[in-house]
């Protein structure tokens, strides 16, 4: 399709939201690309590329994606990718597709840019492995939208980020089917790594019954920008967090991004250490259970041997790998996808790519090996 692509402005507000309409109806989960105001100032940010695509003949809005940024870092999110039902077939997503990263990280503005896809149907794979991205994992019931959803990670790097990865000289032994998946499809060589016990789940903290919740987004914001100038202390980038949990005594405190549109959360950051909020993570992972919340995740490094082990204590599946994420000095660190659901997974619906079956495959070892009992014969 001949169409004209350009930056999204405040002036293609409404008619972008009569686009994200068309495509998703009322179930969109995700309030910058419905919300006027919020979708204005998105489209405002000086560090998220937003295009637009329009008709050449007609000028009608028919297409749209971002990629999404934030201060001082060099991951960007694919996301928003939608394309009018009249013009599916038209090549428009990966002509979107393409322009953003070329832009982004052919520019050299990012490091890597990573997408999550929708699993309901091949087409969304295919449009991000045509255009050089690469699946990471699987996360099982990620989002409320019309009914419980799974999403595929992808990414796409910047020439020479995957070569200077720093190495990872131990891990957790259920990481291991995750670790073996991600060296067969990306080729990269984790045989230096050893696959070791997890370590012993720390003892309940005092007090872990009385945990409060404070969900005021704005006082949240800015309590979290004063406590976290340094964003090598997040879990989890691009997610600004919007629910404060902490303990009664305010030794503790844990801060998450909830979407209760789409049920789901995550995990972005601990206070005063990573290790001692990784204590609570039971009474948290309860806690927003039992508000509403289907799915929480957290993004940890995968150097970090003693969270990753409190994670899979509490029943945590490592569900997605995302080599040289993070920049780190001349290197990159490699992150983990650590995820649970609160609800029955069925995999009955999933439709996916060759690719993306591997992953599969290892979330449900992994799954198994948490949640299966192990059996011994007797003789």
């Amino acid at each position: 399709m001949n169409a004209v692509i350009e930056r999204a402005t405040a002036a293609d507000v409404a008619e972008l939201r009569q686009l994200y309409y068309a495509v998703y109806g009322p179930h969109y989960p995700v309030a910058r690309y419905t919300d006027p105001a919020q979708m204005a100032a998105f489209a405002a940010n000086p560090d998220t590329l937003w295009l637009t695509a329009r008709c050449r003949r007609t000028g009608a809005l028919v297409g749209s994606a971002a990629i999404q940024g934030e201060p001082g870092s060099r991951l960007g999110r694919l996301e928003g990718l939608a394309v009018h039902p009249e013009h599916r077939a038209s090549g428009m997503a990966g002509t979107l597709t393409e322009e953003l990263c070329e832009r982004m990280l052919g520019e050299g503005r990012l490091d890597s840019v990573y997408a999550t896809v929708r699993t309901v149907s091949t087409g969304p794979q295919r449009v991000v492995s045509r255009h050089g991205f690469r699946p990471m994992g699987i996360m099982p019931n990620t989002v409320e939208c019309g009914g419980r959803e799974s999403l595929a990670l992808y990414a796409r790097y910047s020439a020479g980020v995957l070569e200077r990865r720093i190495p990872v000289p131990e891990v957790p032994a259920p990481l291991e089917p995750l670790l073996r998946t991600v060296e067969r499809t990306l080729g990269i060589d984790y045989s230096a790594t050893r696959c070791t016990a997890p370590a012993p789940a720390p003892a309940p903290p005092v007090g872990a019954e009385r945990l409060e919740v404070v969900e005021a987004p704005g006082f949240v914001r800015r309590r979290f920008a004063a406590g976290f100038p340094d964003r090598a202390r997040w879990f989890y980038p691009l997610h600004t967090p919007n629910t404060l949990l902490l303990s009664e005594d305010g030794r503790i405190e844990v801060y998450a991004c909830v979407s209760r549109a789409g049920g789901y959360g995550a995990l972005v950051a601990g206070h005063p250490e990573p290790a001692e909020a990784a204590g609570w993570l039971e009474p948290v992972t309860r806690t927003l259970f039992r508000s509403g919340v289907g799915y929480l995740e957290a993004l940890l490094p995968l150097r970090r041997h003693d969270l990753l082990s409190a994670f899979l204590t509490q029943g945590y599946i490592p569900s997605a790998l995302y080599p040289a994420m993070r920049p780190d000095g001349e290197g990159f660190q490699d992150y983990v996808v650590m995820s649970r659901t609160a609800e029955q997974i069925d995999f009955r619906s999933l439709v996916v790519e060759e690719p993306l079956r591997p992953y599969l495959d290892s979330y449900a070892s992994a799954w198994a090996s948490t949640y299966l009992p192990t059996l011994e014969v007797v003789s």
